[in-house]
């Protein structure tokens, strides 16, 4: 076969092998780990505090009632799933916009279909044999169903697995291949993979899974177990090095009445240091002339838009870019490019602005055990705290440093920790990784 044959056979390769999932030496494991690529226009968020689950959406006054006079900050969204039990009538994008804009933030979760051994009476179910199919189509439509919301891509989406029984090892193995396959749809299009689950079900069998090299883990889980402590760790069925990195949530009361405002609802209560919806807010272009979009958080960078002076612009996160005036921060908008946010109307004109989230790309990464970290881009500066194994890595910049195996690709943290790109999953582990920015 000619060089440029094998070229073309050998790409060829390589693209079905990522679209499927295969890890082929040299290639970032992307899938099953992490998203194989985030668009640009996207973002994790994540968020550390109480939240309340309801099975209808509250209304925008109802939320209004309780914001400041609750203990809650955030609220679940039953966004989607055949076995979703309720009406939506407030679940529309305005309700998601404005919900955000009110300082609300969103656990999205997706009642699909039960594993075959699910307690209760949820009549829509998987097969040991159908668990693989159903798993694909629910991460699907639950994309589907979150983009016609407005929850953009670094979005976690949590599938709702109701307790079952675990003494039938069929069922083990189906609950385990669905979220599997939940999981791998949701990273092919860009989102994170949540799970809600039983302590003494789901989460035991995630947990005994976490390192499997077939399955694809899960980025975050969600724990039932209603004892009235919102303690994130500490858990009886899943140690505190799984899940590590801002991947918990906890529903430590179950269905009661509260009044706030007002207002009562009927919740469950909940506690998070997780991550959540991302989805953009709207400000206004405070520039006397056009501003331009860039590609990256830069003067020097390409031009790829223009915003008119006194327009709304849809803000998605902030990154930390060259000075402008003030200030370092730059804005990524929902076009997916960058505007400094000394031209933008947010609360802020020196850093970064409260309730707007840090432009993140998460990885998990690729080590069993703990990988260390470093207080700069290389191995000779000094450790940080490190992350757990298969933990996520919420990357805000990449840049260049020591040699690590094959790469000399750094990724900063949005804490501020440094790690080797070498250990994290993502689009490359040779290179850098768009659409994550350069750091400066």
């Amino acid at each position: 076969m000619s060089g440029s044959r094998r070229a073309v056979a050998s790409l060829a390769v390589l693209v079905a092998a990522l679209m499927m999932g295969v890890v082929l030496p040299g290639v970032a494991r992307a899938d099953p780990a992490t998203p194989v690529r985030y668009p640009a226009a996207s973002s994790a968020t994540r968020v550390e505090g109480r939240f309340f689950d309801t099975c209808t959406a509250p209304s925008l006054d109802a939320l209004a009632a309780w914001r400041g006079t609750s203990p809650y900050t955030g609220v679940n969204i039953y966004f989607g799933g055949r076995n979703r039990g309720c009406a939506q009538p407030n679940l529309t994008a305005a309700w998601v916009h404005g919900a955000v804009a009110a300082g609300w933030s969103l656990i999205p979760t997706y009642f699909g279909d039960q594993p075959f051994c699910a307690f209760g009476s949820k009549p829509y179910r998987y097969t040991s044999s159908g668990a693989a199919a159903q798993g694909r189509a629910d991460g699907m439509d639950a994309v589907a169903q979150a983009r016609g919301l407005g929850l953009l891509p670094g979005s976690a989406l949590y599938a709702d697995v109701e307790h079952y029984d675990r003494t039938q090892a069929s069922c083990t193995s189906a609950v385990r291949t669905y979220v599997s396959e939940w999981t791998r749809a949701l990273h092919r299009e860009g989102y994170l993979a949540g799970v809600y689950v039983h302590q003494d079900s789901g989460l035991r069998d995630l947990a005994g899974s976490y390192l499997s090299t077939s399955l694809a883990r899960p980025d975050a889980v969600w724990m039932a177990r209603w004892d009235g402590n919102p303690a994130l760790r500490g858990w009886p069925t899943a140690s505190d090095a799984k899940w590590a990195e801002w991947q918990r949530a906890k529903q430590y009361r179950g269905g009661h009445v509260e009044t706030w405002g007002g207002v009562t609802l009927n919740i469950d209560s909940d506690a998070i240091k997780g991550p959540v919806a991302t989805v953009a807010r709207t400000y206004r272009v405070t520039s006397s002339t056009t501003l331009r979009v860039r590609r990256e958080p830069t003067t020097t960078a390409s031009v790829i838009g223009a915003l008119p002076a006194g327009s709304d612009v849809e803000v998605i996160c902030q990154a930390r870019g060259q000075k402008i005036g003030t200030t370092r921060v730059w804005d990524r908008i929902s076009t997916g490019g960058y505007v400094s946010d000394r031209y933008v109307s947010t609360r802020s004109t020196t850093g970064f602005t409260a309730g707007i989230p840090r432009c993140s790309y998460p990885g998990q990464s690729t080590r069993s055990t703990e990988l260390v970290t470093r207080s700069g881009p290389g191995t000779t500066y000094s450790r940080k705290q490190p992350l757990q194994g298969g933990a996520l890595a919420y990357v805000a910049c990449q840049t260049s440093g020591s040699l690590v195996r094959r790469t000399r690709v750094w990724n900063q943290l949005v804490d501020g920790r440094w790690v080797s790109d070498s250990y994290i999953s993502n689009r490359s582990n040779t290179t850098y990784s768009a659409p994550v920015p350069r750091c400066r």
